[in-house]
């Protein structure tokens, strides 16, 4: 994990180097001693106390210092002044960033007037930290891969970009209402609130930003906002589609740009293997390559990413004299040997793109040990996160990849137009932009059904449009109370779109929640239901959800599959990508395939015009049948960690309702599987939480700080 951490408080007693102020050797702006008779216990205490976080590097110190914190490469770290007459006036980026020192000064000179959006234009994902004298502002990314936590610490603020820091620096409880919550409704914010798994450690939203002045607090938006009720004036299709090719040139382009890295040791090569070339050597002992390297799945988004990453002129994948004189970029498949079934088509894709002279395509082959669920033994996470269970089958393909990885995440959250938006056509009085999409939800319904859809799907959005606020997180609440999940029905394209249609929906591990657990989450509903959402058309809210959901789960991905000296790289969650996919048109956005021929339109303008057929085509992975087969063999691992599971203790779940569901699964019988990965992965999560030994600070003089001392809270407080 690599986060950063820093506070600000009225005292500015902090100190960041492990000496106190009676020391006389002691730097300026050290720490005070604990005065007599304070108790070395008490929370309050710490500010009189030298802390500091395990393995920090120093980018400034008092009074209100900022560390990083993990193996942070030394490009990824970058800090400027405004002037050198004023040391406390400076910004700290850390991240892939493509602007140059002179646009960093002008940003600060920017934000410290105020003006924060300029500090999220630039392409690449990183964070930003403007001091400006004793005013701390730190910036959060627009689609949530890039969190920023608080929590009130010592008469002040201490914020991070992990939650578990700040969990450990104030002894935080698990918050099992969260927990509640992430499982009932994942999608939903409005049940989330700006909570995390702790007690006192909060987020701030995406498209937010913290800003601290002394020890007080404020969170604002730097993004326009438009009207609540009227859609903004839209802008031209070509227009819109041309920018969202710049954003993802400029976003590949700043990743090429930057320093090439190589493993910082290559391990023994024990020399030739029949049937394994170099590279599955090197994969096999869990080494990255040197330079760049993509994702060759078959599918549109990974493909458009390596295309564009391998066109770039001046700029190769992978170092020189790796590969040979020029280098080319590394593409990296996966083939499924368990379950083969349904992924041919997809394959022959990959194989036709990797005909590129400018791509070197490597595939990874594995069968049962790479299932989901296979290996269940993983690092601790920030978050728990359904990533979790699949951990070691990604992995291994990842290993296979270079030290600069691009992944196609977010594409579909980013470009995709959530069904929910058909709702916001028939608020703009813009019917017959309705008709290709019901008319293709109509082709994949059953047979007998599809003359029913266009009617069926037209109401819902209908009643959609036609339902407040207010009244639909309170009907979603109601379900919840009397228990009506809909988590035993199998849903097919129309009964998903049909289900999308609500401002709140259950999740999919819903149905195996108690029902005190769920009259919770109903409660948090029925109050969210009260203050006003950030939008009144269900369509742009429910999708801004689904994005920021998989923006967090990425990031739960990238810790749980993280291989040493490799970075991952999902360019579709970049700020300027994100506001340029939000500028193509409604109408244009909910056409079948929009997302494919908005791709295309990105290759074409980019030179690559001669795509295999079939390429866009709608793929769902991971697939059923890999999930089933993992399943039945990890069914003893599993049913033996819900014997006495912990969310049981909480009081989320009943462990033996679990267990059927496990077992039926394996079986074959009709269970979400989504749901339970949920289950399992939060399970583990907990697990590895509690089993602990670390923890995130040190000090000379500080006591021994961990995340939930005394266990899963088992007592729970009687609802009212």
């Amino acid at each position: 994990m690599r986060w950063l951490v820093g506070w600000s408080s009225i005292a500015a007693s902090f100190g960041t180097a492990g000496r106190l102020r009676s020391d006389p050797a002691a730097p300026r702006g050290g720490l005070a001693d604990a005065p007599p008779g304070t108790d070395p216990r008490d929370p309050g205490a710490d500010a009189e106390r030298t802390l500091l976080p395990v393995g920090a590097q120093l980018l400034w110190g008092d009074p209100d210092p900022l560390w990083a914190v993990g193996d942070w490469r030394p490009d990824e770290i970058r800090t400027v002044t405004a002037d050198p007459a004023d040391p406390c006036t400076r910004l700290a980026v850390l991240g892939c960033c493509g602007a140059d020192d002179a646009a960093l000064r002008r940003a600060l000179s920017a934000a410290r007037g105020g003006a924060l959006r300029h500090l999220t234009s630039w392409p690449g994902s990183y964070t930003a930290v403007v001091q400006a004298g004793r005013r701390i502002t730190v910036v959060g990314d627009l689609a949530g891969a890039r969190p920023v936590f608080y929590t009130p610490w010592a008469g002040g603020t201490a914020y991070a970009t992990a939650a578990l820091p700040l969990a450990d620096l104030i002894e935080a409880q698990l918050d099992i209402g969260h927990l509640a919550a992430l499982l009932a409704c994942p999608d939903s914010p409005e049940a989330l609130g700006d909570g995390t798994p702790y007690v006192g450690v909060r987020r701030i939203p995406p498209g937010h930003a913290l800003i601290l002045r002394e020890g007080s607090r404020e969170i604002t938006g730097y993004e326009p906002v438009a009207s609540l009720a009227v859609a903004a004036p839209e802008t031209e299709a070509g227009r819109a589609v041309e920018g969202v090719r710049e954003a993802l040139v400029d976003a590949v382009r700043a990743r090429l740009t930057a320093p090439r890295h190589a493993p910082e040791t290559l391990p023994h090569d024990p020399g030739p293997v029949p049937g394994m070339g170099p590279a599955d050597r090197r994969a096999a002992r869990g080494m990255p390559a040197p330079g760049v390297g993509a994702d060759l799945s078959g599918g549109s988004a990974s493909a458009t990413l390596a295309l564009l990453a391998a066109g770039l002129p001046g700029a190769p994948g992978t170092m020189r004299g790796q590969t040979g004189p020029g280098g080319r970029l590394l593409a990296v498949t996966f083939n499924d040997l368990a379950a083969p079934q349904g992924r041919e088509a997809e394959l022959e894709r990959a194989r036709a793109l990797a005909a590129d002279p400018r791509l070197h395509h490597v595939v990874v082959a594995a069968a049962e040990e790479a299932l989901p669920y296979a290996d269940l033994d993983g690092p601790l996470t920030d978050e728990p996160g359904p990533s979790l269970v699949s951990a070691a089958r990604e992995r291994r393909r990842l290993a296979a990849g270079s030290a600069d990885h691009f992944v196609g995440h977010g594409a579909r959250q980013v470009l995709d137009a959530h069904p929910a938006r058909l709702a916001d056509l028939l608020m703009d009085r813009r019917r017959r932009h309705l008709l290709k999409p019901v008319a293709a939800l109509a082709r994949s319904a059953a047979d007998g059904g599809s003359l029913l859809v266009p009617l069926t799907v037209y109401a819902a959005a209908r009643r959609l449009a036609r339902t407040p606020y207010r009244a639909g997180l309170e009907a979603a609440a109601a379900r919840l109370r009397d228990g009506r999940t809909d988590a035993g029905t199998a849903l097919g394209p129309v009964d998903a779109s049909l289900a999308a249609l609500a401002w709140a929906r259950p999740g999919p591990a819903a149905g195996w929640l108690t029902g005190e657990a769920l009259a919770e989450v109903s409660i948090r509903l029925c109050a969210a239901a009260g203050r006003p959402p950030l939008s009144l058309r269900p369509g742009e809210a429910r999708a801004r959800a689904v994005l920021a959901r998989h923006a967090a789960d990425h990031r739960v991905f990238e810790q749980a599959v993280e291989v040493r000296s490799q970075r991952l790289h999902a360019p579709f969650l970049d700020n300027q990508v994100v506001r340029a996919a939000r500028a193509l048109p409604e109408s244009l956005r909910v056409q079948p395939g929009a997302r494919a021929s908005v791709l295309r339109s990105v290759l074409a303008a980019s030179g690559v015009r001669e795509l295999p057929p079939g390429w866009g085509a709608v793929t769902h992975t991971p697939h059923e049948t890999a999930t089933r087969l993992g399943l039945r063999a990890a069914l003893p691992d599993l049913l033996s960690l819900f014997t006495t599971p912990l969310l049981a203790d909480a009081g989320l779940i009943e462990a033996g309702v679990v267990r059927q569901a496990l077992t039926a699964a394996a079986d074959g019988h009709p269970v979400p599987l989504d749901g339970l990965a949920e289950l399992v992965s939060m399970e583990l999560w907990l697990h590895r939480l509690l089993s602990r030994r670390g923890t995130c600070w040190t000090g000379s003089t500080s006591l021994r700080r961990r995340a939930v001392p005394t266990g899963v809270p088992t007592a729970r407080a009687a609802l009212s």
